[in-house]
C-alpha cells in the first residue's frame, strides 16, 4: 500500500534548510484531509520512522511534528529519538499548570519544544511558568494581526529572549522582509516553499499476527522464541522491528543476525509500546492486494527455503540465511532501490551484500531458493551439489516452505 508524508521545510536568516514540518497526507492532494488529530500523529510518525526512513524524510535535519493533548500526555515520547523531532503543542491545547508540568518532564528527556499558532492570552500567569522551558514559538502571518504579533514579539523579546521566533505561513517578500526586522529567526511558509509531499510503499500488515503477539506480549514472562515465531511470519513487522533497531541507540553496538536477537536488542517492554502502537494504525483502512499478497508469500518461502537448507548444512547463523531470503524482494515490494532500504536496516555485512547481489558464503542458498521458487529443474540441478542436497529432498523441501509461507499470511 502507497504512504504519504507531507514535508514543509524551515528556513534560517540566512534562507538555509535547518529543519522540516511533517504534515498528514493520505493521497497526493496536498491538503490536510479530515481525519482525527491523534491518528493523524501517528501515522506522520509511523510512516516517518518506520515505513520510510527518518533519515531519508528529513535529511537528518531534526523535525516538527504537531502533538494533541492526549498525545503529549501519553508515553509516545519513549518511542522518539529527542534529537530528531521537536514536539509542536498544537493551538487548541489548553495551556494548563498540568501541561506545564509535561512539558518540564518532556524537557528532561531532551526533547525541544515548539508552541504552534501561538495567540497570547489574556490570563498571562502561565506563561511565566511555561515559557523557560519552551524552545520556539511559531506565530501564523496570515491570520495574526500586527498588534497581536508584537505583544508576543515584545513579550519574548523583553523576557524570554531564549525563545526563537518563528514566522509560518510567510507568503509575500514583503511579509518575510517583516520577520526578519520583527526579530523572527525561523521562516516557514509558501514564499520559500509548498508543503513537498514524499510517497512511498509500505507492507501491508496481517491483523491476525498484530492480535496474537500482542496476546503473547501479555503474559507476565514473553516467551521470545514463540515471539520471534510470530513475527518471522510477518515482513511488515519484521521491516519495522528492524527499522526501530536501526533508530534506537542501540544500532551501532551490534548487527543483527536473527528476529530473537532484534527483539532481545529492542527490550520487550519497547516492543510492546510499538506494537500497540503499530496497532492502531495498522488496522485501519488496509488495502492488500493480491501483488502484495504474491511478493509477501514468495519472501516468505524463500526465508524458509535459506533457512532449511542452513541448518542442513549445520549453519550455526541459521537466522541470517532467513533474513536473506525474507528481504530478498524488500526493494519490489516497497518500489524503492535495495541500497536505500538496507542502508536503514541494522544488517550484518554478509547480509547486506548477499541481498545486493554479491558472492558470499549465502548466495547459493538464496540462488537455490529463487529456483525452487520458480521449479527451475535446471538451476536446482545446478546448484544441489554445492549446498551437498539429494534432489530427492527437493519436493519435501518444497512443499514444507510453501505450506508455512501460505500458513503465514
Amino acid at each position: 500500500m502507497e504512504v504519504f508524508i507531507g514535508r514543509q521545510p524551515i528556513f534560517n536568516l540566512h534562507e538555509q534548510v535547518v529543519a522540516y514540518e511533517l504534515l498528514y497526507r493520505n493521497n497526493n492532494v496536498n491538503s490536510f484531509p479530515d481525519v482525527d488529530s491523534d491518528a493523524a500523529t501517528v501515522d506522520v510518525l509511523v510512516n516517518s520512522f518506520l515505513s520510510i526512513g527518518i533519515d531519508e524524510v528529513t535529511k537528518g535535519k531534526p523535525c516538527f511534528v504537531n502533538f494533541t493533548e492526549n498525545l503529549l500526555m501519553s508515553s509516545i515520547e519513549e518511542f522518539l529519538n529527542p534529537s530528531q523531532v521537536v514536539i509542536e503543542i498544537l493551538e487548541d491545547v489548553p495551556l494548563t499548570p498540568k501541561l506545564v508540568e509535561r512539558v518540564i518532564e518532556l524537557k528532561s528527556h531532551g526533547f525541544k519544544i515548539a508552541l504552534d499558532d501561538f495567540i497570547l492570552q489574556e490570563d498571562g500567569q502561565v506563561y511565566e511558568n511555561l515559557f523557560p522551558h519552551i524552545d520556539f514559538i511559531k506565530v501564523d502571518f496570515l491570520l495574526s494581526s500586527v498588534l497581536e504579533r508584537m505583544e508576543i514579539e515584545n513579550l519574548v523579546k523583553e523576557n524570554f529572549p531564549h525563545i526563537q521566533l518563528l514566522a509560518e505561513k510567510v507568503e509575500t517578500q514583503q511579509q518575510f522582509k517583516v520577520a526578519k526586522h520583527s526579530g523572527y529567526e525561523l521562516f516557514q511558509g509558501y514564499f520559500f516553499e509548498q508543503p513537498q509531499i514524499i510517497k512511498a510503499m509500505d507492507i501491508p500488515a496481517n491483523a491476525i499476527q498484530y492480535f496474537h503477539i500482542i496476546s503473547l506480549l501479555k503474559e507476565e514472562e514473553p516467551n521470545v522464541h514463540l515471539l520471534a515465531e510470530n513475527i518471522e511470519r510477518d515482513i511488515s513487522l519484521t521491516y519495522k522491528l528492524l527499522q526501530m533497531i536501526n533508530n534506537s541507540n542501540r544500532r551501532s553496538k551490534s548487527k543483527v543476525r536473527s528476529i530473537k536477537q532484534a527483539i532481545l536488542l529492542l527490550g520487550l517492554a519497547n516492543l510492546r509500546k510499538w506494537i500497540y502502537l503499530l496497532a492502531l494504525r495498522e488496522f485501519d483502512g488496509q488495502t492488500d492486494s493480491d501483488l502484495f499478497q504474491e511478493l509477501m508469500r514468495t519472501s516468505l518461502f524463500r526465508a524458509k527455503v535459506c533457512e532449511k537448507l542452513a541448518k542442513l548444512s549445520y549453519k550455526e547463523n541459521f537466522s541470517e540465511y532467513f533474513l536473506v531470503g525474507m528481504f530478498s524482494l524488500i526493494d519490489t515490494i516497497l518500489q524503492r532501490p535495495m541500497h536505500a532500504i538496507l542502508q536503514q536496516l541494522p544488517f550484518s555485512e554478509a547480509i547486506t551484500e548477499t541481498i545486493l547481489g554479491g558472492q558470499t558464503e549465502m548466495t547459493p542458498y538464496l540462488e537455490f531458493s529463487i529456483a525452487l521458487g520458480k521449479l527451475d529443474w535446471q538451476r536446482l540441478e545446478q546448484l544441489a551439489p554445492q549446498l551437498n542436497l539429494e534432489l530427492t529432498s527437493i519436493d519435501l523441501l518444497y512443499n514444507e516452505a510453501l505450506e508455512w509461507a501460505e500458513t503465514s499470511l
